[in-house]
């Protein structure tokens, strides 16, 4: 046999076969009494905010991360948005987007046990709304989508807060140039996914500031 049809046989025994790449696969679960209570101690949650616990869910999905396998990940959201997202993460998954972190544990676990990176992606969180880099404020004083559980966060590291050209993470500022698609970079693709179920993009926002990592219920 010629020594180049060998290594076409080879090349396909060893590339996986489209049926061998796992299904999307989801699901919907109110949350356990542990990670209840790992959102109040770690300050993730508390009384006063704008849902209550018994509201939100855990949105549990495979994904893609950066080297290619398939990975399962979760998010807390409130109810109301769970199934949509759930469609939106199944588009994700058939564009074979990565996502670098997206555990339950890698957003509200113990400080020793989150990503170094801080490249978390992510959805609830009771805080108010972080207040454009132009402004050299922290915070707007208002409620932010993620306090309702309303919003997600896609690698912040690859799709940073921007105002005013400057971001607040150094590991971002390579990623303020937006006009060289890089790994982990949302894309036009990502953005119509959100958009098929009447989510918005903060890198749509007009003027001098953009949320490239933030998608929400109202767009910002």
């Amino acid at each position: 046999m010629p020594f180049a049809v060998l290594l076409l046989l080879a090349f396909f025994a060893s590339s996986p076969s489209q049926a061998s790449v796992q299904a999307y696969r989801a699901t919907i679960a109110p949350l356990s009494g542990p990670m209840r209570a790992r959102l109040a101690a770690g300050g993730f949650w508390r009384r006063g905010c704008p849902v209550t616990l018994g509201q939100l869910r855990l949105l549990t999905v495979r994904h893609w991360d950066f080297d290619g396998h398939v990975r399962t990940g979760q998010l807390v959201v409130d109810g109301e948005v769970a199934a949509p997202l759930r469609t939106v993460f199944g588009r994700l998954y058939a564009l074979r987007f990565p996502i670098r972190h997206m555990r339950f544990v890698d957003q509200y676990g113990l400080a020793r046990a989150t990503p170094a990176d801080g490249d978390v992606s992510n959805s609830f969180y009771c805080r108010q709304a972080s207040a454009s880099p132009c402004t050299g404020r922290a915070t707007t004083g208002t409620w932010s989508n993620h306090a309702y559980g309303h919003a997600v966060d896609l690698n912040p590291v690859e799709n940073p807060y921007v105002g005013c050209g400057a971001t607040r993470s150094r590991a971002s500022a390579p990623y303020i140039d937006r006009s060289r698609l890089r790994k982990g970079m949302v894309t036009p693709a990502v953005v119509r996914a959100f958009r098929s179920v009447g989510w918005g993009w903060g890198g749509a926002w007009t003027g001098r500031t953009k949320d490239y990592m933030h998608f929400s219920t109202n767009g910002h």
